[in-house]
Parts: structure tokens; C-alpha cells; sequence
């Protein structure tokens, strides 16, 4: 049997293999990047051992290659431009939102709980004496 089928990725028709039950990807190498990203991504978050496995290749992979992206910042000046400037807009957009820095420090009240005094606004003998509560912002 000869059928041909529509490629999802690049839309050309191509004859399936048999043996590949429901192949909708023909074999060219950008459909067939394009038929493993959303699988990939789809198991990163719901496979925790394939994501740790993952990680661990990607840290022995920079291990072996400890000056490849120095290389290629200066084979790629515009790749580095562009990046310095999406940079740039990131921490800004961060900055407006509140940008999480591991050693920043917490709000902290100047207000201690305890018992305190209020005394009101004109001098009088008589002050009362109240119980403050903090309340912790959110």
C-alpha cells in the first residue's frame, strides 16, 4: 500500500513508515524537532526523574564545554547585543515588580508587640494604658 499522508510540521506529503503507528511528522529534521519539543516540555513538568536526568547531562555537558558560550558571544556579536538588551528590559520589568534577591532583606516593623502608653495628642495627666498588636503585612 503506497498512502501518503500531510506532514503536521512542514505540510508535504510523505509516505509513513508502517511499522509507526499514527505518524503525522515526516522525517526531515526540523519536523521532527518540531514533534519532540512539545513532548520534551510536556515531560519536564510532569516527570520528575526525566527532569532531574536532564539537569545532570546538561551540568556534565558544561563541564566538558566550559568556554562555549564565551565563544560563541564573540562568534554571535548580534546574538549578544540582543541578548544584553532583552536583558536590560527583564531586570526592569523585575525591578517593577519587585526583583527576589536571595540575601534581601525582610519589612521589618519598628513597632515591637508589648504594652505601650498612648498618650493623646494634648498634655494631660491621665494616660491610658493599651495592648498593641503587630500584625504581619502579607
Amino acid at each position: 500500500m503506497n498512502l501518503m499522508i500531510r506532514c503536521a510540521h512542514c505540510r508535504r506529503f510523505f509516505h509513513p513508515d508502517p511499522r509507526v503507528k499514527n505518524q503525522r511528522f515526516c522525517g526531515s529534521a526540523a519536523c521532527q524537532r518540531a514533534r519532540k519539543t512539545p513532548w520534551q516540555r510536556q515531560k519536564m513538568a510532569t516527570d520528575p526523574d526525566y527532569k532531574e536526568n536532564q539537569r545532570v547531562c546538561r551540568k556534565e555537558w558544561q563541564k566538558r564545554h566550559p568556554h562555549y558560550w564565551r565563544s560563541y558571544r564573540s562568534r554571535s556579536p548580534e546574538y549578544f547585543r540582543r541578548n544584553r538588551l532583552l536583558q536590560r528590559v527583564r531586570d526592569r520589568t523585575r525591578s517593577i515588580k519587585g526583583l527576589a534577591k536571595m540575601d534581601a532583606s525582610r519589612p521589618f516593623s519598628l513597632v515591637k508587640p508589648g504594652a505601650y502608653y498612648l498618650i493623646p495628642h494634648l498634655a494631660t495627666m491621665d494616660a491610658l494604658a493599651q495592648k498593641v498588636l503587630v500584625i504581619p503585612a502579607p
